[in-house]
């Protein structure tokens, strides 16, 4: 059992990503888990992701905590994820992701380690 404070948390550069602070959780290297890992992240408005191609294998898992992320897919429908809603991404499942609004967005990020 590993237990982890938002003090802890150190922040890292998510390659593909503007306007942002990632922070990593639970991961190999914070806890030791093994299958997936688990981070935080803030995002400013306008901060977002570039299209994160088909070409990756991970099941991904964004969940709210608080504010709004717009989640773009590649048919170019977009999916507006508030506070306590979530969004899942099969394997090589592409999408963009920004912050619409005019408030800073958190949300958790869960994303398996490849097998």
């Amino acid at each position: 059992m590993v237990k982890r404070t938002l003090e802890e948390l150190k922040a890292y550069d998510a390659p593909g990503h503007f306007g942002m602070t990632a922070m990593r959780i639970h991961g190999k290297e914070e806890t030791g888990a093994e299958k997936f890992w688990v981070g935080l992240s803030t995002f400013l408005p306008g901060g977002g992701a570039e299209y994160a191609y088909e070409d990756n294998p991970l099941e991904k898992v964004y969940y709210v905590l608080e504010g709004e992320m717009t989640v773009i897919d590649k048919a170019g429908t977009k999916y507006v994820i508030h506070k306590n809603e979530s969004i899942s991404f099969s394997p090589n499942e592409g999408r963009d992701l920004v912050n619409e609004s005019n408030s800073p967005a958190t949300m958790l990020v869960i994303i398996n380690y490849p097998q």
